[in-house]
């Protein structure tokens, strides 16, 4: 898993996992301290995540950057 930290917080690049990226993603949800927000990077929009994110209590915001590139900001709600 790579995470690079940033000043809100660390940035996921799912891209860059290989197989299903759902455990790493929840594993970086979850180590997030109130204030800081999960930048995260995929290659297409992750709808059925967002469901989860709202039951656990997170918030997001999702940008579409490129075709294949969009960016979600995870945060507690």
């Amino acid at each position: 898993m790579s995470l690079e930290p940033s000043e809100s917080g660390p940035t996921l690049d799912v891209r860059e996992i290989d197989g299903e990226p759902f455990g790493d993603i929840m594993a970086a949800v979850e180590d997030l301290s109130p204030g800081e927000t999960l930048t995260l990077l995929n290659s297409f929009e992750p709808v059925p995540l967002y469901e989860v994110l709202e039951r656990k209590g997170y918030s997001h915001e999702t940008t579409q950057l490129d075709a294949d590139l969009w960016r979600v900001e995870i945060e507690h709600a």
